[in-house]
C-alpha cells in the first residue's frame, strides 16, 4: 500500500493565477520601458504558455513571431535584462497583494502542515518570484512552509523534462510511490508523470483544453466551504474540496 508522506506543488497557475494577470502584465511593461515595441494579448501569451521559462519564452517569441527582428549584438544578455526586470515588477505587483492565492490553495497547505505532511515546490519560474508569492500571498512566513523548493535553472532541462520533479524527490529522500504532485498544465504533468508521480490537476483558462488522461484527478480548483470544486476527471466520492483525507484515499489506490 502506498504511504502519502508529501506533496509537490507547481507555482504559476497551480497555487496563483499568476500568468494571465501577473507574468504577462509584468512581461509588457517591461518591454515598455526597453523601448520594444511588443505587446503580449491573453491569446497570444496563451500560446507563449507552451514554451516554460520566461528567458525561453522571450527568445521562442522573437524567433517565431519577429523573424526579421534586427537582434542586438548581446542577444543572450538583452534577454536576461529584459527577465530581470520582469520579475522586479512582477514581484512589486506581488507585494501590494495583486496576485491571490487559488481557492483552496491555503485551507490544504494549512491541513497538510496539520497532518504531518511534507511540502515541496517544483517549478520553472525564478526563485525570487516563488519567495514574492510565498511570502505575500500565503503567510510572511510563507516560504518556511515548504521543505524544498526547486525553482528556476536549478536543473538544466525545464518542464515538461521531468528532472525539476526527481531534484525535488532527491533533496526530500522519498521515492515517486510516497508524494503526490499537483499540476496545471500539461507541460507539467508530463513533468511530473515522467518522474513517476501520481499527479492532481487544477485547471485554469489557460489549461482547461490540455491532455490531462494521465491526472487521477482533474478539478477547476480545490474548493472552499461554500465554494465547491467541480470534478471534471476522477472521484472525490462526493466530496466538494479537495482534502488530506481525499488525496489519501486518491493516493492509497493510484
Amino acid at each position: 500500500m502506498n504511504q502519502l508522506k508529501a506533496l509537490i506543488f507547481d507555482v504559476d497557475g497551480t497555487l496563483a493565477d499568476t500568468e494571465r494577470d501577473g507574468h504577462r502584465i509584468a512581461f509588457n511593461k517591461a518591454f515598455e520601458e526597453a523601448g520594444v515595441p511588443w505587446v503580449w494579448d491573453e491569446e497570444l501569451y496563451a500560446d507563449l504558455l507552451r514554451i516554460t521559462g520566461g528567458k525561453e519564452r522571450i527568445r521562442h517569441y522573437v524567433d517565431t513571431y519577429l523573424p526579421d527582428y534586427k537582434r542586438p549584438g548581446d542577444f543572450d544578455g538583452f534577454v536576461a535584462g529584459l527577465h530581470k526586470r520582469k520579475n522586479a515588477l512582477y514581484a512589486q505587483m506581488l507585494e501590494t497583494g495583486g496576485i491571490p492565492l487559488r481557492p483552496g490553495v491555503r485551507r490544504l497547505l494549512e491541513e497538510a502542515r496539520a497532518a504531518g505532511l511534507r511540502l515541496a515546490i517544483a517549478t520553472t519560474t525564478s526563485p525570487e518570484n516563488v519567495t514574492a508569492l510565498l511570502n505575500h500571498s500565503l503567510a510572511p512566513d510563507g516560504e518556511s512552509w515548504f521543505e524544498v523548493i526547486g525553482a528556476g535553472d536549478i536543473v538544466p532541462a525545464k518542464k515538461p523534462a521531468p528532472d525539476i520533479y526527481l531534484w525535488a524527490l532527491e533533496q526530500l529522500g522519498l521515492g515517486p510511490s510516497e508524494a503526490l504532485a499537483f499540476e496545471d498544465s500539461e507541460n507539467g504533468i508530463r513533468s511530473s508523470r515522467g518522474a513517476g508521480l501520481t499527479t492532481i490537476v487544477t485547471i485554469n483558462d489557460y489549461t482547461r483544453r490540455h491532455d490531462f488522461t494521465e491526472a487521477v484527478l482533474v478539478v477547476d480548483q480545490l474548493g472552499e466551504p461554500g465554494q465547491p470544486c467541480e470534478v471534471l476527471r476522477g472521484r472525490l466520492d462526493g466530496a466538494t474540496m479537495v482534502t488530506i483525507s481525499a488525496l489519501k484515499r486518491i493516493f492509497e489506490f493510484a
